[in-house]
């Protein structure tokens, strides 16, 4: 044994180094067989593969050029990043994107802004941009709701999310006076840190479902009951990133608390359908709506990803005839979102935003509906420019979630469905959680919102109007093609947008129904 050891350890360092890529050669030769070039070239084959997994990170921040990535360029990224921390996101020497490029956006300027006088609400607050329409107005809901912001977090949920990702973006939108959508995982306490709260649900029923996995009204009603700050519930038909593809959350990621949440039993997978339960068929789901909001009194909505129009028109044929409906609307573009898809889902199935909602959009405005209900716009459009073109189209409200994520420490890593988000917002890993501090992430994500609200204000006024639902198709000018250049969207389009009902932002501010922390002053 003594002889054993003395031989060890006279091997001098750079042996034991060979001794190691020896043994690797070994394994990649002669044991292995998953992986073709480690046994054709040992060794130095995995250099490919460790090349290969950070080629992402060295693409980002070496090799792609300011406008060049995607979903989000490092531009768009870096004025939320500058706009979440309150410093300077201005650019200077001019614009470095290609303007004369395809789809890009020119909004038209009046040749006298609107000037705000000395007792206007944004004389006062810089970032009060209150909606202008009223959810559950027109069809007399017992609880009207008015959103104080125009700019609001989408839906994503606890699990998809992590718990301390979550109560960030719940106690930012408090700070910003906007909305927190829960997502389709349920209420959990961390949506319930003094933000106003959109409860979403989809086909899991999750929080809101009996032991067979089916829809409780009864548990609906006391959700609603038990927490005031749910200000109006959406039914999930479809989402950007996989419409028409149901779900699997496996046995292993149910925790006790998620269990509570969801309402799902532990140690056994959890089934997302593809279709409810709850109704089959364009008059069950008109029927469904009109149950829940009848026995909660809020207002209730509908989501979804564009893509035929026949079982829209059914529906907006039932609005006419029965005189009630949805209350809110929200459109998800086929960009995809924070739902992991597979890419043959999230690259081709949905129309686009501005695609979807346009042909959505003609249908209600054909039927003389539109009036009726609060759009709400979901798909990359929290810029202030992107924002101008979506309420010129026809939009109330956008809802944003890649954006929100990125304000409270989001690095577009991409890597959200395999539990390793290196920034701790898209992960249940309690060790890369830990790096999210909650009391400055959520200001961030209020600062974010505050800077947005205020830069589309500024737009606003450039353009001459006094609250972006003043916004005409033909005040936004889009690139088409070679010959002609650009064209208003009402020629792209093929639509004229309604016009919004619209008196003052004083008036928006003295509703009964106004939300965020305004409706406690």
């Amino acid at each position: 044994m003594n002889i054993l050891l003395f031989a060890l350890t006279d091997i001098h360092w750079w042996m034991w180094i060979l001794i190691i890529l020896l043994l690797v050669a070994i394994r990649d030769i002669f044991i292995q067989k998953k992986h073709t070039i480690s046994h054709n070239f040992p060794i130095v084959g995995h250099l490919r593969y460790l090349l290969e997994s950070i080629g992402p990170e060295m693409r980002q921040y070496f090799v792609a050029n300011n406008r060049e990535e995607l979903p989000f360029n490092r531009i768009e990224r870096s004025w939320i990043y500058a706009s979440a921390k309150k410093e300077n996101n201005y650019e200077g020497f001019g614009t470095d994107r290609d303007i004369y490029a395809h789809q890009h956006i020119f909004i038209n300027n009046a040749m006298i802004p609107f000037k705000i006088e000395k007792e206007h609400p944004n004389a006062i607050d810089k970032n009060f941009l209150p909606c202008a329409k009223v959810m559950g107005a027109y069809n007399k809901r017992k609880k009207p709701y008015r959103p104080a912001s125009v700019i609001n977090v989408s839906a994503m949920s606890f699990g998809s999310l992590s718990a301390r990702a979550i109560e960030s973006l719940n106690k930012g939108v408090h700070i910003a006076g906007a909305y927190h959508n829960t997502g389709e995982g349920g209420l959990s306490p961390y949506h319930c840190q003094g933000g106003d709260v959109i409860f979403h649900f989809g086909t899991g029923y999750f929080g809101v479902r009996d032991k067979e996995g089916n829809f409780s009204l009864k548990k609906l009603v006391k959700l609603a009951n038990d927490n005031p700050h749910i200000k109006a519930i959406e039914i999930k038909l479809s989402q950007g990133a996989k419409p028409g593809k149901g779900g699997v959350l496996p046995a292993a990621k149910i925790s006790k608390e998620i269990s509570e949440i969801r309402h799902v039993e532990m140690g056994k997978d959890v089934l997302s359908p593809p279709n409810h339960s709850a109704f089959s068929n364009t008059a069950e789901l008109y029927d469904f709506i009109e149950t829940i909001a009848e026995a909660t009194g809020l207002p209730v909505g509908i989501k979804a990803a564009i893509g035929k129009l026949e079982q829209w028109e059914e529906l907006a044929e039932l609005m006419i005839e029965k005189g009630n409906g949805p209350d809110f609307i929200t459109v998800d573009g086929g960009e995809g979102g924070t739902g992991a898809a597979p890419p043959s889902f999230a690259d081709h199935v949905s129309l686009p935003w501005v695609y979807g909602f346009s042909d959505l959009y003609k249908l209600f405005k054909k039927k003389g509906l539109t009036d009726r209900i609060v759009f709400i716009g979901s798909g990359k459009l929290g810029f202030p420019a992107k924002a101008a073109m979506a309420f010129a189209m026809g939009a109330d409200c956008i809802n944003v979630a890649r954006e929100a994520m990125m304000s409270i420490g989001c690095i577009q890593a991409q890597i959200c469905h395999t539990n390793r988000c290196p920034s701790g917002v898209a992960t249940q890993n309690k060790w890369l959680q830990n790096g999210i501090n909650v009391p400055l992430k959520s200001e961030r994500l209020g600062q974010y919102f505050k800077t947005f609200r205020k830069e589309f204000i500024e737009i606003t006024h450039a353009a001459g109007y006094e609250h972006p639902c003043q916004f005409k198709m033909s005040d936004v000018d889009v690139n088409i093609d070679d010959r002609n250049l650009s064209e208003e969207l009402k020629y792209t389009y093929h639509y004229e947008k309604t016009p919004v009902p619209f008196k003052s932002m004083q008036d928006l501010k003295d509703c009964l129904y106004l939300g965020g922390q305004y409706h406690n002053k």
